[in-house]
């Protein structure tokens, strides 16, 4: 669901840096060949994601859910200049092409993939992370915000992607409660709650709820 008017939507597009070359080919590949192009960031939210890790400058950046890559590539934009992002996927099937653009954007010593279980990976990573992203699996967003946070540094960040969930997260734009929005709702909510963190949900695109520990 679009929350904004389409004109709106086209002219906060007009007036935002535009996507790289390479970003504008990984952006249309996706839409072209691979089966739900809605899960890709996109322009307005890829550059959302660039700004925050240019804001940071991180050493360490944590991605649950890669799809096509898309949004590593822009949160890698700000990585320090020893920095390191760690992205997990369980889809193997993409990795080649996601292997590719990282390539061709010259960033196969700054970006490490991982192909499994979110869920076994993470404790597998040794690392302290400054920024992690949670697009993954909705159903186990809370599972992956435990798991992470306590190796999330002091003033670190936690985004997680799709927390408005299409608009059913408000009453009168669902038919009825379903399983998936009842999940997403308990997990806003968890956060919202959590005293370890200070949060802020951002309208922009299908939500992106930011988290910062204490």
């Amino acid at each position: 669901m679009d929350f904004l008017d389409p004109d709106l939507q086209a002219y906060a597009e007009a007036h935002t840096s535009p996507e790289s070359d390479l970003l504008r080919r990984l952006n249309r590949e996706t839409h072209l060949n691979v089966m739900k192009p809605r899960m890709l960031s996109g322009h307005l939210q890829g550059r959302v994601l660039a700004m925050v890790s240019q804001m940071m400058r991180p050493r360490r950046i944590l991605e649950i859910g890669t799809y096509t890559g898309y949004s590593a590539l822009c949160l890698a934009e700000g990585l320090a200049e020893d920095g390191v992002l760690h992205t997990i996927d369980v889809n193997d099937e993409l990795e080649d092409m996601v292997r590719s653009y990282i390539n061709q954007a010259g960033l196969e010593q700054k970006i490490q993939m991982h192909i499994g279980q979110a869920a076994n990976v993470i404790p597998t990573l040794e690392e302290t992370w400054d920024l992690v992203f949670i697009d993954a699996d909705k159903k186990s967003n809370a599972l992956y915000y435990e798991m992470v946070l306590d190796k999330v540094r002091p003033g670190g960040f936690i985004l997680a992607d799709n927390v408005l969930w299409s608009g059913k997260v408000v009453e009168k734009f669902r038919p009825k409660l379903d399983k998936d929005t009842e999940m997403v709702l308990d997990f806003n909510q968890l956060v919202h709650q959590d005293p370890r963190v200070e949060n802020l949900l951002l309208p922009i695109r299908d939500g992106i709820l930011v988290a910062r520990k204490k």
